[in-house]
């Protein structure tokens, strides 16, 4: 069991659910609302009762507490990410549902780039043994290979069906030795493995007396005890909104909103403005219920500058201390969700945090297989659900960071101008001037 205290706030933990179609991801996600009691008497009812039911008699078909497109439901598979709420006497959590499906990779992204954790599923029986080795399907392996790009903290690999192979030991020890080797070459860190039947409730929230053999938590008492790195570093605070209060007055007041990414924020404090260099002084830090001495990551203030200097929307507040410089030139991992194909000559819109800039995508340097997880060079272009690497040129100086010191200013979408549509989103790697 947990050695986490019972009266210790380990505050929220989002965490999504990845792997194949028909894993049970839907399922387990039902399953674990239902036994810890954060499903209410009318949904029960409702369910037993729904007409794309796929359980017999009263049994309850627990996918269906997520699955709540009807397209889903007659389908039998998940299509957009649904999102669930419950908590615990320990955390509370949001869940994401994300689809299995190829088709639907885009939505899976969406879901996964929120979250602090992912619960990777495997069908123990469809897991085959292809010349003695244990071969996982490619969607597992697509799904980990997004969740290593996204920087996911943690993995938790549930192998669910274990009813259906007997509860089987060695099965169980086969298709973890093959994760493992997964995990090695994509380079993930924190990954935890938990034997569940997610239809019949074995180790989902209670331990299952069906397997004596293992020995470790249940998933949710796994999920309960889940460290949450939050991010800390230095001050990113890019601006949304210019704030007048009369411009025809004397005492005329100009605020600059929106929220502390990383780092802190202090009145006294010296600033650098991004991306013009220049420098001002903190004045004054308004909250939502009044003036402030400081902001954190994660508040949405107003700072006033002691100094009247040119800031609009998509300028961005660093420490003067801060190294950081703009850049116009960007190399970025992106999965493509348009179904025409990406141009490299063609320009399109790139939004990264309150910014919005024209760029053109200078070439495209490797795609990924994800059948054999190697990085191809031979292909120019990426199509709906690829994931590649890309050199972006910006037509001008953008304040942003490598995703992995700083999500927030490190990641992007990218939006055809013409349609409108969001085409990729991205997370920056190497930045140049």
């Amino acid at each position: 069991m947990s050695l986490t205290p019972l009266n210790e706030d380990l505050g929220v933990l989002r965490f999504i659910t990845a792997g194949s179609v028909d894993d049970g991801k839907s399922t387990l996600i039902g399953r674990l609302l239902y036994d810890s009691k954060s499903v209410l008497t009318d949904q029960l009812s409702a369910l037993s009762r729904a007409k794309h039911k796929r359980t017999a008699g009263e049994d309850i078909d627990f996918s269906l507490l997520t699955d709540g497109l009807e397209a889903e439901r007659e389908q039998g598979i998940t299509i957009d990410v649904a999102y669930r709420y419950f908590a615990t006497a320990r955390r509370k959590f949001i869940i994401a549902d994300t689809p299995g499906h190829e088709q639907y990779t885009r939505n899976m992204v969406t879901g996964a780039s929120t979250a602090h954790a992912a619960i990777i599923l495997v069908d123990a029986t469809r897991v085959t043994e292809v010349d003695g080795q244990t071969e996982l399907l490619a969607q597992t392996k697509r799904h980990s290979a997004i969740v290593k790009l996204l920087g996911l903290q943690h993995v938790i690999v549930a192998i669910n069906k274990m009813d259906l192979i007997d509860f089987s030991e060695a099965r169980f020890n086969a298709i973890r030795a093959a994760y493992l080797e997964l995990a090695q070459r994509l380079g993930l860190q924190d990954v935890r493995f938990v034997p569940v039947s997610a239809l019949k409730g074995d180790n989902i929230v209670f331990a299952s007396e069906k397997m004596p053999w293992y020995q470790d938590e249940p998933l949710l008492d796994v999920l309960e005890s889940l460290p949450v790195a939050e991010q800390d570093g230095e001050l990113r605070f890019p601006v949304q909104l210019v704030a007048r209060q009369d411009g025809s007055q004397a005492d005329d007041f100009r605020g600059y909103m929106g929220r502390v990414e990383s780092g802190a924020i202090r009145v006294g404090q010296s600033l650098r403005v991004l991306p013009s260099n220049r420098s001002a002084t903190v004045a004054e830090i308004v909250g939502p219920s009044g003036l402030l001495d400081q902001a954190f990551a994660g508040q949405c203030v107003t700072v006033r500058l002691a100094e009247d200097v040119d800031v609009s929307r998509g300028d961005t507040f660093v420490s003067t201390e801060s190294a950081l410089q703009p850049s116009r030139k960007l190399g970025a991992d992106v999965c493509w969700f348009d179904e025409e194909p990406l141009s490299p000559q063609r320009k399109y819109l790139l939004k990264q945090a309150t910014s919005t800039v024209y760029v053109r995508v200078g070439s495209v340097d490797t795609v990924l297989d994800v059948t054999t997880l190697s990085h191809g060079t031979d292909k120019t272009t990426l199509a709906m659900n690829d994931i590649g690497a890309v050199q972006l040129s910006l037509q001008k100086p953008l304040a942003a960071d490598t995703y992995d010191s700083h999500p927030a200013t490190g990641s992007f979408v990218l939006i055809d101008e013409a349609t409108h549509h969001t085409v990729a989103a991205g997370m920056i790697r190497t930045l140049a001037a």
